[in-house]
């Protein structure tokens, strides 16, 4: 005989629901609640809002949310026993867990590790002279094998962490110390200077800061720095550096117009002598200055103390003279006090930019410098002309004093052998 008996199929949801008293509407809802809370909270959070909802879903209402949550049984368990303790503690916003709570820190389970460290970073820590190695400069590593030497265990991330906690860090050495004391009216002139180049673009008058680059060896040989080149595609220099006398140096001399951002750079293949630095001087003025400046009175430079135009310089202020004669017009010098070099504007605002834009290129030839420097640009809207000077200029010369006498120099009243003007002979007083 036939079985007509009929089939009934229930899966293990229905099941649930039937047995919780909970129709198929509700256990939706739950899970919609369950699924669009739960990823907002925290460990502390989610333990708590689960516990709720299985209270309210009453028998069985642990089992239901736990298997639509993905969080096990007992971690429900624990949050309704929080719920059902009235002294229950709640924590403070944002925390997780109550105080103490987590893994143990490396100080708590190995108390002395941080003395211990110290000892290895601190050079004066035993007092021994002959020992002129500073720890600080050990790696992570090597501090690690020697805590793990004297019976602590530590990974070099934790001895990271640790030396910051004891005011340690990397640091690199800094050029603030002088030779020579510096010269008490050191910050005077620098404010001196300040206020009278402020009052020379006032009244229209160019403000140049001025200074030699390093000669740099042309050829094929390594320049510091990296360009973008396609993948495996190296660009192969020389495994020496020796200077190619064929080809020489090349020495570019900068002008640097301050306040309206522009260089003009005279690449020379000389020497580095004050007529080459005055030289460079005049083909800025018949390049762009002329036409930038041609109502100005006077050209103020602001320069170092040292070099093809430095102060104590005869053949510079000669040779000045004779540009002053030329242009008919004044030439006033600022020149930075001794040692104070790296202030010069020139040196970050056009120096900096220029190594930038030809780092990691070889410099092979005079005309691959003059491009790169030329092409040197910034997003401030610094823009540089480069233009080549193949004369060659005489080392060694020495002024008369005939033409010493010649030269029309009226120094200030602050400092007159650092701030001086030249002006042309026939305005002479």
């Amino acid at each position: 005989m036939k079985d007509i008996t009929p089939q009934i199929s229930l899966n293990v949801n229905t099941l649930h629901d039937m047995l919780l008293g909970m129709n198929r509407k509700d256990r939706l809802a739950l899970q919609t609640r369950i699924e669009a809370v739960l990823p907002t909270l925290n460990e502390y959070q989610r333990r708590r809002y689960l516990a709720a909802e299985a209270k309210a879903a009453g028998p069985g209402g642990i089992s239901l949310v736990s298997r639509l949550s993905d969080i096990t049984h007992p971690t429900i368990a624990t949050g309704i026993k929080e719920l059902n303790n009235p002294n229950t503690q709640l924590l403070p916003i944002g925390k997780s867990r109550k105080p103490g709570g987590g893994r143990k820190t490396i100080q708590n389970n190995q108390p002395n590790i941080l003395s211990a460290l110290k000892e290895l970073v601190d050079p004066h820590t035993k007092g021994d002279p002959i020992q002129p190695m500073l720890w600080t400069n050990k790696s992570l590593r090597s501090l690690q094998k020697g805590l793990k030497e004297q019976g602590y265990n530590a990974c070099y991330r934790v001895v990271g962490v640790m030396l910051k906690n004891l005011g340690y860090g990397l640091q690199a050495d800094k050029k603030t110390l002088t030779v020579k004391p510096s010269h008490p009216d050191r910050n005077a002139q620098f404010e001196y200077l300040n206020t009278q180049t402020l009052k020379a673009t006032s009244a229209g008058n160019p403000v140049l800061s001025i200074d030699a680059k390093k000669k740099e060896k042309l050829g094929n040989f390594k320049n510091n720095g990296q360009t973008y080149q396609k993948s495996k595609s190296l660009l192969e220099v020389l495994d020496h550096d020796f200077p190619l006398e064929k080809l020489g140096r090349a020495t570019p001399f900068r002008v640097y117009d301050v306040f309206k951002n522009r260089g003009f750079v005279n690449v020379g293949l000389s020497a580095e002598t004050s007529v080459f630095a005055v030289e460079s001087l005049r083909r800025w003025w018949y390049g762009e200055g002329f036409l930038e400046y041609a109502d100005a009175q006077e050209i103020v430079l602001t320069c170092d103390c040292g070099g093809s135009n430095g102060y104590r310089s005869r053949l510079w202020k000669f040779e000045l003279q004779r540009f002053a004669d030329e242009i008919d017009r004044s030439v006033r010098v600022l020149h930075f006090p001794p040692g104070t070099s790296k202030w010069n504007k020139i040196e970050h605002r056009l120096f900096s930019f220029i190594s930038k834009n030809w780092q990691g290129i070889p410099l092979a030839s005079v005309a691959v410098v003059v491009a790169l420097i030329g092409a040197t640009r910034t997003e401030k809207g610094l823009a540089v002309r480069c233009v080549l000077d193949e004369s060659m200029y005489e080392t060694g010369r020495v002024v008369s004093e005939e033409e010493y006498s010649s030269i029309s120099t009226v120094p200030d009243d602050f400092h007159g052998e650092w701030n001086y003007t030249i002006n042309p002979n026939k305005k002479k007083l």
